[in-house]
């Protein structure tokens, strides 16, 4: 048997997930959480063969988690499964360590059949979106710029992300204006909602 753990915030997906692999004789569910701040410890107990992890959840995001599990969990191999088909999460979650990375529209076939190929030793990655990944390339964003920009997102001044960061003011509006040049915005709104139309964030 496959033992798969599944993590999305989303009652109504996550129990569509667990009916679709349930029905199959080679794959049981042992465990289902809402949050990525759930994921490692309901690992620990369930000890999945694989994990089925959404991008955005409460807590740590599905690829923060991912990271934490490969290191608490290394048996455990790990598939990204997204509503978000965008480049930049693929290459994110590539670097945390996951195997798969499949989006939510596909068939529930490729799903079932992601977990037997991942369980195998195998990746598997939606052929779309790797060829959209390579055509996009990597963020232009330093870690610094990352960073600076996700604390700007909910609409938080230059001082409120300086006092968050512990940095000077001048250096956040440093790092925001890089930010606003790499992604080709005029604002700081519009360079977030690229960054993110991306996965950069």
């Amino acid at each position: 048997m496959i033992r798969v753990l599944l993590a999305d915030d989303q009652a109504m997906v996550r129990g569509a997930l667990a009916t679709v692999l349930g029905l199959e004789s080679d794959i049981e569910v042992v465990g289902q959480v809402a949050s990525g701040d759930e994921v490692v410890p309901a690992a620990k107990e369930s000890t999945p063969d694989v994990a089925l992890l959404d991008v955005q959840m409460p807590g740590k995001d599905g690829l923060a988690a991912a990271a934490e599990l490969r290191a608490a969990l290394p048996s455990c191999r790990v598939i990204i499964c997204t509503t978000f088909g965008r480049p930049g999460y693929l290459a994110r979650a590539m670097a945390a360590g996951a195997v798969g990375f499949v989006v939510k529209d596909a068939p529930p076939e490729q799903l079932v059949e992601a977990v037997r190929k991942v369980h195998s030793g195998l990746r598997v990655v939606d052929p779309a979106l790797a060829a959209e990944s390579l055509a996009t390339g990597a963020s232009p964003l330093t870690g610094r710029e990352h960073e600076v920009l996700r604390a700007a997102k909910d609409g938080s001044t230059v001082a409120d992300v300086a006092r968050a960061l512990h940095l000077s003011e001048g250096t956040v509006r440093n790092h925001l204006s890089a930010a606003i040049g790499k992604t080709g915005a005029r604002t700081r709104a519009e360079a977030v909602r690229l960054a993110e139309e991306n996965g950069w964030l």
